[in-house]
């Protein structure tokens, strides 16, 4: 749990779930399985079991003492729709967004067939942003299951970015997000997959952000894209309105 987060899209970080498997390319060089087996090494409770999947009770209600509002990205270090997290964990976890109305919570998932399954019983509010994470063209289908969900806003995480996505149907889609993998054994991202996607776009008027190149040295590569940056947001912070 963070206060405070360095993710450029969010500002604070809330994890009543840690721990994850990975299920596709964009997992191999996870940045949560590092940092959980680092805090594990340093002796932080609550990854005391690495980085296995481990629920976090005694945190559900934090967002509720945090009376500032803020954007809170859910589960920076899990999945919230794995497998193996019970239906009724995840209710509480909605439950507590729910009553925290004055926050914005941003759900992060690449688990959209889960999210699509269990989309009618979930008590969605205005306040809960989902998103899928969908790095190549091969995983697009993620952006269907998501468009089935009733979310107020709905948002694509492309990153790590491992190839071009030329069909981006954005329909139903309030936010897009791209990013450069980073860290040890970081994949390149080619210029052209971000241009295309950003043209997409602007076309849609779609907000773009930009979050970074990536590489070994992420800071050096920076997130400038053609000159500029691009901080575009959803309704509900930028105050640009969701399109379809």
């Amino acid at each position: 749990m963070a206060d405070r987060s360095a993710i450029e899209w969010t500002e604070s970080t809330w994890n009543p779930i840690t721990g994850c498997t990975k299920i596709s390319p964009g997992c191999k060089h996870c940045y949560a399985e590092r940092m959980a087996l680092r805090l594990q090494a340093m002796g932080h409770p609550n990854y005391a079991n690495g980085f296995a999947l481990t629920l976090h009770e005694h945190v559900l209600e934090l967002p509720l003492q945090w009376k500032t509002p803020r954007t809170i990205f859910v589960n920076s270090m899990s999945d919230l729709f794995h497998e193996d997290v019970p239906l009724p964990f995840i209710l509480r976890v909605f439950e507590v967004m729910r009553k925290a109305h004055w926050h914005q919570f941003q759900v992060l998932t690449k688990r959209a067939e889960r999210l699509a399954e269990l989309n009618s019983e979930l008590p969605w509010a205005p306040n809960i942003w989902m998103g899928v994470s969908v790095e190549s063209q091969r995983y697009a289908h993620r952006v269907d299951l998501l468009r089935q969900t009733d979310a107020a806003i709905r948002f694509l995480s492309l990153e790590p970015l491992l190839g071009p996505i030329p069909d981006l149907n954005l329909t139903g889609i309030h936010w897009v997000i791209v990013g450069g993998e980073s860290g040890p054994g970081a994949r390149p991202m080619q210029k052209a997959w971000v241009v295309e996607i950003r043209d997409q776009c602007v076309a849609a008027g779609v907000p773009f952000f930009f979050k970074q190149w990536g590489g070994v040295h992420k800071k050096k590569a920076g997130r400038l894209l053609e000159g500029r940056t691009w901080d575009e947001m959803p309704v509900g912070i930028g105050g640009m309105a969701p399109t379809g």
